[in-house]
């Protein structure tokens, strides 16, 4: 009976992070006798179910991979953001991550497991389908592999951003005994071991992906590849592979900074010349895509004397030490921070779509993560609680290969200041001349603020702890709180193979 209950206990936590346990799943024929090899088609359709995996935002239930989980372990949980809403209001799990009370039982640090082993466990399953077909040109095989290589290298990077050491799943078990004996999809591998894994994965993605020029429109490119290997190597301080990937996306002239900042976040900015990777949302892949919470969850909370008349939750609130931090002149100020009106005028604050958002006497907080907000219709915007308004999310720019460049060419002896001065110049703010390492992290951090890159950077610059405790979160404990706590749910489906973070 022990044997079956530990043998039950391997099934659930490899069914948790997405793994099939049987080869015949892989084999089932599709209605009509219709499979890969007699429809290539469904190859294409297979990678879209990966790309789709990334939609993922169920914070609350099965999945998180880029809705309120997110949002919560990468921006309100640093400096630049507090939870914002009132006091009481998601004090856990959401207050736990702000103020750095989380235990292990914290939901979101358990949907962003799941969610993100979902999107592995998918794409593990579409390449071991790829493999097997042999009607599928090879040039056009190996690109289909490499944009599933590329999402799964991405997923592992946030993984092990998150948690550091975690399961190393490349393949789908053959049966329930291969899962049983396989070691690996229940216990930890050195956070070194998946950075290794995730460099492999992104460097088949560079060899095999077309540049964007070439690419369908939404979907990853060399450049991108290119971009995500160098942030890789950036936090494994390899400055010198550093500088060659991030030269050779500036060289390919694909990318270049769009002119006003303020309109990257707009519909208008979906997929501009900016755009490195962007999770698709609206009419995408014939489908009508949104990430659930992401919008709504960051949208004014209205209430007060003007009665209650709910935009959005009210989370996720730039805090006023990321707005002192701005320059005078910063054209990126404006376009991150909504302010709410506190004049006593009434005169409310007016959006860049012409629509108003009421003054203070009737909105719970003063500041809001303007990157967030998305327009819509009148008939659309009347229905204010539709969490699943499209909104594609930002991930790589090419303002962000500038400054990862700029960084790197400080530890070779390079030049630090083209590239950086190229960021200011376009945020309204004159040219520096001379930069140190401060500097750069500043840039980084206005140019980027609120979008979920912040407490990571402070991690890997080895200064998360006193940069939270010097903005009043004071309960951050150095090497415990640089990680989340692995999810207790996922210890006790692995019988207790997968050890815990240090502190919690």
């Amino acid at each position: 009976m022990k044997r079956s209950v530990n043998r039950i206990a391997v099934l659930l936590v490899t069914l948790s992070i997405a793994i099939a346990c049987s080869e015949d799943f892989l084999n089932v024929k599709v209605q009509g006798g219709v499979t890969l090899d007699t429809d290539p088609a469904l190859a294409q359709k297979l990678v879209t179910g990966v790309y789709n995996s990334l939609l993922q935002g169920d914070c609350f239930g099965n999945g998180d991979v880029h809705g309120w989980g997110l949002i919560s372990v990468t921006c309100t949980i640093s400096d630049d953001a507090d939870k914002g809403s009132t006091a009481g209001d998601q004090a856990v799990p959401i207050g736990d991550l702000d103020n750095f009370t989380t235990t292990s039982t914290n939901k979101f640090c358990e949907t962003m497991w799941s969610g993100h082993f979902n999107g592995i466990g998918a794409a593990n399953q579409a390449l071991a389908a790829l493999v097997k077909s042999s009607s599928i040109p090879p040039a056009q095989l190996k690109q289909y592999q490499a944009e599933v290589k590329f999402i799964r290298g991405y997923l592992y990077f946030n993984m092990v951003r998150m948690f550091g050491d975690v399961p190393l799943v490349l393949r789908v078990p053959k049966d329930l005994e291969d899962a049983a004996s396989d070691l690996s999809l229940i216990t930890r591998a050195a956070s070194s071991l998946v950075y290794d894994s995730i460099a492999r994965d992104l460097q088949f993605a560079i060899d095999n992906l077309p540049l964007k020029a070439q690419s369908q429109a939404g979907h990853v490119s060399k450049g991108t590849a290119q971009t995500l290997l160098a942030k890789v190597y950036m936090y494994r301080q390899q400055w010198n592979k550093v500088q060659l990937l991030t030269d050779a996306v500036i060289a390919s002239g694909q990318y270049s900074l769009v002119p006003d900042y303020a309109t990257i976040w707009r519909q208008v900015g979906d997929n501009n010349v900016e755009s490195i990777f962007e999770i698709e949302t609206g009419k995408f892949n014939n489908s009508n895509l949104a990430i659930d919470n992401y919008i709504v969850s960051q949208g004014v909370r209205v209430g007060g004397k003007g009665g209650w008349d709910d935009l959005g939750y009210g989370f996720n609130n730039p805090t006023p030490d990321l707005i002192n931090t701005y320059e005078a002149g910063d054209k990126r100020k404006d376009a991150t921070i909504l302010f709410i009106d506190n004049s006593g005028t009434h005169k409310g604050t007016i959006l860049w779509d012409g629509k108003r958002i009421p003054s203070s006497d009737s909105v719970q907080n003063l500041y809001y993560n303007y990157k967030a907000y998305t327009s819509a219709t009148k008939e659309e915007f009347a229905n204010k609680l539709d969490k699943n308004r499209p909104k594609n999310v930002r991930i790589l720019r090419y303002a962000e290969v500038l400054l990862i460049n700029a960084e790197a060419a400080f530890h070779t002896g390079g030049d630090v200041l083209t590239n950086l001065n190229k960021v200011r110049q376009r945020a309204g703010l004159a040219p520096k001349g001379s930069a140190t390492l401060d500097d750069i992290w500043k840039e980084r951090r206005l140019e980027f603020a609120m979008e979920h890159d912040r407490f990571w950077d402070l991690v890997r610059q080895g200064r998360a702890g006193q940069v939270m405790r010097s903005s009043g979160k004071t309960n951050f404990v150095d090497g415990k709180h640089e990680l989340l706590p692995v999810p207790n749910s996922q210890i006790l489906l692995s019988g207790g193979k997968l050890l815990q973070n240090n502190g919690y």
